[in-house]
């Protein structure tokens, strides 16, 4: 699996999934300034994207944790998600997203 991440600056990137576990967990492992406080256990906010409208359908709906902590993110739109809770998946093969103010460590 890949995926095109466009960082806080605006900087594309594509990453390839490796052993990742996470989409979190692919971004950090590539370099990109993610802060991911809590490592992936949907107990804060700041591994916060912006998945573009194409795909944001095409996700497995929020469980409840995602959906309580989203709500602490900086900036949130209608396409937020935490990117710890979104799991690699040859379906998401493609995915666009951003990565959202106030993630960077």
């Amino acid at each position: 699996m890949h995926i095109v991440v466009f960082d806080q600056e605006g900087v594309r990137h594509e990453i390839a999934g490796g052993s990742a576990s996470s989409v979190m967990e692919m971004i950090r492992d590539h370099g990109l300034s993610i802060a991911a406080q809590c490592g992936g256990s949907a107990a804060c906010a700041t591994c916060h994207v912006y998945v573009d409208p194409e795909w944001f359908g095409r996700l497995p709906p929020m469980g409840e944790d995602e959906d309580a902590m989203i709500e602490l993110a900086v900036d949130i739109k209608p396409v937020s998600r935490l990117s710890c809770q979104l799991k690699p998946d040859a379906l998401l093969d493609g995915l666009v997203l951003t990565l959202a103010p106030g993630t960077e460590f």
